[in-house]
């Protein structure tokens, strides 16, 4: 089936093989589609359809509050085309190189664990090894749960057949129900990946800060491993925000504190505490992790201000915790915008 992409910059055609959805089918094939989530949440990935029959695989996708049905548009995430088709792409649309295209791959779920009551651990055995930037996300989806999910993995390597990710449980969350109702040891998953752009480049050479909130926190945890790994901290400086509610909702501290031990000095990593106040400067358990009280993005604008020379900022975590961030960042740090990567996780 032959798909015409019409964008900004032009025509684009490919070959779709109906596997997948219209996003997942141009990403591995080199096309440089729009996405945020790629789970069909954003709304990023709209488009028209202005020939061709398509369908849509989850009709109560967050995303489709975003488009117009009355005029074709869909979610390129959501749209299985069935023969040839027209799709018109409100957006600049570039080849991508190769290094950076997604693939398919099946895993299998083992070692789980709680670290809140809320927040869940896990890791997945792949198929094959994966190759992927540190920040980047995978999309899950599993045959109990209709749609993927975007998560960040949490662990980081040049190349790997086994990726950790961290789940923060959320009101309705079909998927993440699954997760804590179910026994998931041994069940297997479906993945694309890698995906998402906001990613931790050392060629660059800069200082970095990132502010997460909650399951957020993984693509930083993946950028700190990165970091401290390859001695990259031994010559420039990383500054880590971690956003949660209560002590009672800390979890990888443990983790970090062993990054910053690593960094020798060159990472700070401090959680913000939006409910309470911290019972000491510091953790009780790992010193070497600072605690303060308000939301993370203000924490983290009070303790940077004046510290932004030659920096790259990570934002990831629930919307409006990032539009708070992402604010500060262009406001107060006056980042350029190439220098601001960031996630939502709506």
């Amino acid at each position: 089936m032959k798909v015409t992409i019409q964008s900004k910059t032009g025509i684009a055609e490919f070959e779709a093989d109906g596997s997948s959805n219209l996003l997942y089918e141009g990403l591995k094939r080199g096309l440089g589609l729009p996405y945020e989530c790629a789970t069909g949440t954003c709304g990023t990935c709209r488009a028209r359809v202005m020939d061709g029959n398509v369908s849509l695989a989850w009709d109560d996708a967050p995303g489709l509050a975003y488009v117009k049905r009355a005029k074709n548009e869909v979610l390129l995430c959501q749209a299985h085309v069935h023969g040839d088709c027209v799709v018109r792409v409100p957006a600049k649309v570039e080849p991508l190189p190769e290094a950076a295209l997604p693939a398919d791959f099946t895993g299998r779920i083992d070692a789980v664990r709680r670290l809140t009551h809320d927040v869940i651990h896990f890791e997945v055995q792949l198929d094959r090894a994966m190759s992927f930037a540190a920040g980047q996300f995978a999309a899950l989806s599993c045959e109990d749960v209709t749609g993927a999910r975007a998560y960040s993995m949490v662990n980081h390597a040049n190349s790997t057949d086994r990726l950790a990710f961290v789940v923060k449980r959320k009101l309705g969350g079909k998927f993440s129900d699954w997760l804590f109702e179910t026994d998931v040891n041994g069940r297997t998953l479906k993945l694309l990946g890698p995906l998402g752009r906001a990613t931790f480049r050392p060629e660059e050479g800069k200082n970095f800060v990132c502010i997460a909130g909650g399951s957020g926190v993984a693509g930083m945890m993946a950028i700190a491993q990165h970091a401290t790994r390859n001695g990259y901290l031994d010559t420039h400086t990383g500054h880590i925000f971690f956003g949660v509610r209560t002590m009672e909702d800390c979890f990888y501290t443990a983790e970090f504190a062993d990054q910053v031990k690593k960094a020798k000095g060159n990472l700070e990593v401090t959680i913000a505490l939006s409910n309470e106040e911290p019972p000491q400067p510091t953790h009780p358990d790992h010193p070497e992790i600072n605690l303060a009280s308000g939301f993370v993005h203000e924490v983290a604008a009070r303790q940077m201000a004046g510290r932004y020379d030659n920096m790259v900022g990570f934002v990831a975590g629930p919307p409006p915790m990032v539009d708070g961030a992402l604010r500060m960042l262009i406001m107060e740090a006056r980042l350029p915008a190439e220098f601001i990567r960031y996630d939502k996780f709506g």
